[in-house]
């Protein structure tokens, strides 16, 4: 947890007696959890430094087996039971257990280890919610900035799984990793708007962009007539400024649809939609990978192991 606002620093491992869980509420050990940029950020004081936060659980997904379960234990798949593999979308999953609402617990796909798994919701959720929004399918051109990342690599497979084609921007050492998700991949930098042009000679019908630039903004909208058809998961206030769609930040329209998808998600996991594991990290060096992931980009997500 985060004992102040700060950099990574401030990332300590502390004991907490979680007890048994109440009604409605199961108890988890968890087997990985997920890092996010959100989790360093939400401590940054980039959203605040109001000390009654302090000090402040981090994490929100993890993958484990039930350990016990309360009254009312049902989830968004059915009754939540002793000795399930799942995946826990809830606040606080870097912890050896987690004492979580059923309702934010969902079951492992087979398809998944414990790291893919405590990795892939929220993502993918993210994903699904720019390809719904902009309401990409049969026979659509898709521009997709920051193809190789976490969730640009599973938008391009959710955009293709719907039969469009995709354009995936990425550096130079991640374009064969887009190649190999289906999307025919571009570098970005100076000369993109030229290059995405000569790949999309018959014209783009959507733009989602994963990264938030104003280059990324700029060849979209020379791009994309319909501005319903452009969103993004950071531009925030370019998206404001130019009137086109974002997601995320709060929205509730946007949450309500990633809830939506999860369980159709799940069925997708390993097949349509997959996750790269870019490295992995003992619990107890979560500021470590905080420190890492602020000044690298992967390609894929970065796991804590307990």
């Amino acid at each position: 947890m985060a004992t102040a606002f700060g950099g990574p620093e401030v990332v300590e491992i502390r004991e907490v007696d979680l007890g048994e869980p109440g009604d409605g509420m199961v108890l988890v050990e968890v087997r990985a959890a997920g890092v996010n940029p959100i989790d360093y950020k939400l401590y940054s004081g980039a959203f605040g430094t109001d000390s009654s936060r302090l000090p402040m659980p981090l994490g929100a997904e993890a993958s484990g087996v039930v350990l016990a379960v309360g009254a009312n234990a049902d989830g968004p798949a059915g009754p939540v039971s002793v000795g399930d593999e799942v995946i826990v979308l809830a606040d606080g999953a870097y912890a050896e257990r987690i004492i979580a609402p059923a309702g934010s617990v969902l079951p492992k796909p087979a398809s998944l280890d414990w790291a893919e798994a405590a990795s892939y919701l929220l993502t993918a959720a993210t994903a699904w919610d720019i390809v719904e929004l902009s309401g990409v399918g049969e026979g659509d051109c898709v521009l997709i900035h920051g193809a190789s990342g976490s969730v640009g690599s599973q938008a391009v497979q959710l955009a293709v799984h719907r039969g469009a084609q995709v354009i995936g921007t990425a550096s130079p050492r991640n374009l064969d990793a887009v190649r190999a998700l289906g999307a025919v991949a571009v570098p970005y930098g100076d000369g993109l708007l030229d290059r995405v042009r000569t790949a999309a000679p018959d014209g783009v019908d959507v733009a989602l962009d994963t990264v938030g630039t104003d280059e990324a903004v700029d060849v979209s909208l020379a791009l994309v007539e319909d501005r319903t058809r452009i969103v993004t998961i950071a531009a925030f206030g370019r998206a404001a400024d130019e009137g086109f769609p974002s997601v995320g930040g709060g929205n509730a329209e946007s949450a309500a649809r990633r809830e939506r998808a999860r369980l159709t998600l799940l069925d997708l996991a390993g097949s349509v939609v997959t996750v790269t594991i870019a490295a992995k990290y003992p619990l107890d060096e979560a500021a470590r990978a905080h420190r890492e992931l602020g000044t690298n980009h992967p390609r894929g997500k970065y796991v804590l192991e307990p």
